[in-house]
């Protein structure tokens, strides 16, 4: 039960029995559930968490394919097909397959206009080509299951790609593959190959909890064991595996970012 007591100013004051002072303080640690909300329940001192001031730096990676990697880009027609299915929609005649439009639609094409000839880009060195950025930092998060005391739900936050997409260094080249879809029905998909290909990654990261080295070393890990793109070791598949080409230029990468 709380007494009420005069302060030596006049001022009134209320004391705290100490039971409700550790109730308190218990709570606030079960709320926070951070060593510094238990360090303040055991010392009674105070329930604030000092934060250390964020470092944000980027580093620059390059990533060497050492398999083949396989886009497969959500078309146009696709998406407005499956729309057209959710809004129940009556459905066009199934058009005849076109394997050359198949394979420039599974193409991420960040500038140009391609042109395909016999199953070849004709114009590839005017085109640039990309992928999404967040399918590397999804295969190093992925990777991270193989890494003790590193959980996804921290790597999410411990770093990113920066952009939307990244340019691919490389040419494309038609691929053909037999697939089941649905009930064990075959089809046959067409698709765009990087046989030999590279990119340039920017990573953004927090410097007061990681070094430059050990976001290199994750993407390294993720490359081998994780992948991307179709077919990726991680879809039990051996395509898209790749490495980090500039591991021993690191140490003086890091800048602001």
């Amino acid at each position: 039960m709380a007494t009420a007591t005069t302060s030596p100013n006049g001022t009134p004051s209320v004391s705290i029995p100490d039971a409700a002072v550790e109730a308190l303080q218990a709570t606030a640690a079960k709320l926070t559930r951070g060593k510094a909300a238990a360090a303040a329940k055991a010392g009674g001192t105070s329930l604030f968490v000092e934060l250390p001031r964020p470092n944000i730096q980027t580093v620059d990676l390059t990533l060497v394919g050492t398999a083949p990697l396989i886009t497969h880009k959500w078309s146009t027609k696709a998406k407005s097909e499956i729309l057209a299915k959710q809004m129940k929609k009556a459905q066009p005649a199934k058009e005849a397959k076109d394997p050359q439009q198949d394979f420039l639609d599974s193409l991420y094409v960040l500038s140009g206009d391609p042109r395909v000839e016999g199953g070849e880009i004709v114009n590839a060195d005017d085109c640039t080509f990309g992928f999404p950025a967040i399918a590397f930092k999804n295969a190093a998060v992925s990777a991270c299951t193989q890494v003790a005391g590193i959980t996804k739900v921290l790597a999410r936050g411990a770093f990113h790609v920066v952009g939307e997409y990244v340019a691919i260094d490389g040419k494309p080249e038609m691929r053909e593959d037999m697939v089941r879809i649905g009930m064990g029905v075959a089809d046959i998909r067409f698709r765009g190959e990087f046989k030999e290909w590279s990119t340039k990654l920017q990573v953004s990261f927090n410097a007061a909890v990681n070094r430059p080295e050990q976001v290199a070393y994750l993407f390294q890990l993720a490359g081998f064991a994780v992948g991307v793109g179709e077919w990726r070791p991680e879809r039990d598949g051996d395509k898209g595996t790749f490495r980090v080409g500039n591991l021993d230029d690191l140490s003086s990468q890091p800048r602001q970012a």
